[in-house]
């Protein structure tokens, strides 16, 4: 529904309540105006996020919007709103926070629940984020085999960014368990992605890594 239509709904809904004495109508505001809020304050949420990823400066309102985002979608039964709204708490904890012990229970609430609604993207995306809290745990096998699903599911989808950048995090893996050579196979696979569909950032991250395990890093 457009934003247009949104207000307009809640508009009608107004004026039953104020002036034909519809007692159903502020109930159903409620659940109009949340169907409206919660993927603003997510993807306020995911705007403030990128702005840390550019200048490393936390803005705390970034884990209450994500958390707001998530009530909402929950009160809605949205499954894959509130799915992808834990993911991102769990984000805040693991990336900006620097916690991913106290990112992992969000990421699996978020993978499960995603997966029960079948929301692939969602669960690539928490998968993902289990593997780097396994790997920082030093669990690398556990590690491999969730990043090796995100990509999976990725390409499953034809995400064909999230496959690319995800074959970059698995060509760190690699390196970094002393597999050279499969790393720059995983490098050179997510170049090709990369390149296929315009995913000129993520190509950045592919030269970074290979300076990275070039340099004797991995």
């Amino acid at each position: 529904m457009r934003e247009q239509d949104w207000i307009g709904q809640t508009g009608e809904l107004f004026e039953a309540a104020m002036f034909r004495g519809d007692a159903t109508a502020l109930d159903r505001s409620d659940d109009v105006l949340d169907a409206v809020e919660a993927p603003l304050a997510l993807a306020r949420g995911k705007v403030l996020h990128v702005r840390f990823l550019d200048d490393r400066e936390e803005d705390a309102g970034e884990l209450a919007l994500f958390e707001r985002a998530t009530e909402l979608y929950r009160r809605l039964g949205d499954g894959s709103g509130e799915a992808d709204a834990l993911f991102w708490v769990g984000c805040w904890y693991q990336v900006v926070k620097g916690d991913g012990a106290a990112g992992r229970p969000y990421f699996e609430r978020s993978y499960e629940l995603a997966r029960t609604v079948g929301d692939r993207r969602t669960m690539s995306y928490a998968v993902r984020h289990l593997g780097f809290a396994d790997r920082e745990a030093g669990l690398f096998e556990r590690a491999r085999e969730r990043l090796t699903e995100s990509v999976a599911l990725r390409r499953e989808i034809g995400f064909r960014a999230g496959e690319a950048a995800g074959l970059v995090a698995l060509a760190y893996l690699a390196a970094e368990t002393g597999e050279r050579e499969a790393a720059y196979r995983h490098l050179d696979e997510a170049e090709a992605v990369a390149e296929s569909c315009g995913a000129h950032a993520v190509s950045g991250w592919v030269d970074k890594a290979r300076g990275f395990i070039g340099g004797g890093q991995g």
